[in-house]
């Protein structure tokens, strides 16, 4: 099964299109399981099993598991083999580095860690994009409009003609989409909803990786209406904080899942899910 079709099938079968980032800081767990010797562990394994059936994909985010050293990498490791089968695994990874690097990334990436997908960054060029693509059955998200405040300094420059740089990455998406054989889809972030909407217009086909609902505030509906492919595909929308320390306390996975599930229930609402 390749990664689009994986996901297609997780959002038929959850009726989903929520994406919870797995980007867990031990201090922001409850205190008894911050006493824990793996603490990432049991925090990820309590909201994995209350939301797997809301959910069309998991994205950890790698900084955090780095930012626990070694002891955070392990718990990587461990914590995507708790994901269900049936669920894909994005690596938020953001990577971009030269030929032979970028191929150590992509061995890391799907062949030590599971990733279904990975996230991008198309600075470098197509030489960094190709090694990711090589994998006919996974996926990449690149970064074209993301949803940090300042992310309008390079993304919004005007280049050749008047295009924008975003826009220019998208153009340059469709033809890594179209060459394969892995699948390319584009992050796009829902605090940016005209940037959005003119990306759909770009790039009819290709999967979205909409951050920035929840905590940054962006805008779900246009996530929903701009976020589909001209094939029927839906949007992977996701939600890290406000879903996963939805409570600090030890209802934390409770609290987690009534948040995903008012979550799952808007966009069921917005996107026509019958």
């Amino acid at each position: 099964m390749t990664f689009l079709e994986k996901l297609a099938r997780a959002q038929q079968i959850n009726r989903s299109f929520l994406c919870v980032g797995l980007d867990i800081v031990v201090a922001n767990t409850p205190l008894p399981l911050q006493l824990e010797d793996e603490p990432m562990l049991p925090f990820a394994r309590a909201i994995i099993e209350a939301t797997q059936d809301l959910v069309c994909a998991y994205k950890p985010n790698l900084g955090f598991y780095l930012a626990e050293g070694a002891a955070g990498i392990v718990a990587l490791e461990r914590i995507v083999r708790l994901i269900p089968d049936h669920i894909p695994i994005i690596l938020d990874g953001k990577f971009g580095d030269i030929g032979n690097t970028a191929e150590a990334y992509a061995r890391g990436a799907f062949e030590q860690f599971r990733a279904d997908a990975v996230t991008l960054s198309p600075y470098i060029g197509s030489d960094s994009i190709q090694p990711f693509l090589r994998y006919a059955e996974r996926g990449v998200f690149v970064l074209a409009r993301t949803s940090n405040p300042n992310a309008g300094e390079f993304q919004n420059l005007p280049i050749d003609s008047g295009v924008r740089l975003y826009e220019r990455v998208a153009h340059m998406a469709n033809a890594w989409h179209a060459q394969g054989p892995g699948a390319c889809g584009l992050v796009v972030g829902a605090t940016a909803p005209h940037e959005l909407q003119r990306l759909r217009e770009i790039a009819p086909h290709l999967p979205f990786l909409i951050p920035g609902v929840g905590a940054q505030g962006g805008d779900l509906e246009a996530a929903i209406r701009f976020g589909r492919t001209r094939d029927g595909l839906g949007p992977v929308i996701n939600v890290s904080r406000a879903v996963v320390y939805a409570s600090r306390t030890m209802t934390f996975a409770e609290d987690a899942r009534k948040a995903a599930q008012t979550l799952v229930d808007t966009m069921r609402v917005l996107g026509q899910m019958d």
